[in-house]
């Protein structure tokens, strides 16, 4: 009588007949290249046609830039900034066993001189923001979508926080779901709005923010002008 597999066993070759889920940078010098993910629902990373069209938004204007993930999971968007011309990146993720899984995927690329892993909670870390001015960043807040509803006053505090610092021709993309009220946004009608089902994507060019400040500040200066 043949001898019955352990549940266990017949787990691993089910697991291993349909294989790790894929998970590749899209474009770029390192277009291809796989990274490693070994399919952690907290990772959620952005869908890979989400991730192209954004890239495909930001275009040229990613180069030379400072990519700060601040939910990173598997570090892909960071990764994939880097492959398309970003200068450097600053990858945010609080679970440990997960940034290590970045710092591979780093090692792999021989990016080491160029990418930070930086674990730490989002939320407070942003209350400091403690990295270089010199150059603009391109700031990408893919939370887990729960955090749209669950520490809904915490995320619009995040990003109003990015979009009053973030140096000139910095780039702030959101991705969010159905749930998340994008009225809600600072400067919500400066927002190029995206629908990727089920995500919503939002993209603010900090020129936006500027240009609306140095014109308040002219309207300021005017209605001065014409009291005197």
């Amino acid at each position: 009588m043949p001898r019955r597999q352990s549940s266990k066993s017949t787990r691993a070759e089910i697991n291993e007949g349909r294989g790790a889920p894929s998970l590749r940078i899209i474009g770029g010098r390192f277009r291809g290249r796989t990274l490693v993910y070994n399919g952690d629902p907290r990772t959620r990373p952005m869908k890979d046609r989400t991730r192209e069209a954004v890239f495909n938004l930001l275009g040229p204007s990613i180069v030379d830039k400072h990519a700060v993930d601040l939910f990173a999971g598997t570090g892909a968007l960071g990764l994939e900034a880097i492959s398309r011309g970003a200068a450097r990146a600053t990858l945010l993720e609080r679970h440990f066993p997960t940034a290590r899984v970045i710092r591979q995927n780093i090692d792999t690329l021989g990016l080491g001189e160029q990418a930070d892993v930086v674990s730490a909670d989002t939320f407070v870390w942003a209350r400091r923001l403690p990295i270089s001015h010199e150059r603009p960043w391109v700031v990408f807040c893919s939370p887990p979508f729960d955090f749209f509803v669950e520490r809904a006053a915490d995320m619009l505090t995040l990003i109003q926080t990015f979009v009053e610092r973030s140096p000139p021709g910095s780039a702030i993309v959101v991705e969010a779901d159905e749930r998340f009220d994008t009225d809600q946004l600072p400067r919500a009608g400066q927002w190029d709005l995206r629908r990727y089902a089920p995500a919503i994507v939002a993209i603010l060019y900090a020129e936006a923010v500027s240009d609306q400040q140095s014109g308040a500040v002219s309207d300021q200066q005017s209605a001065i002008s014409d009291k005197k």
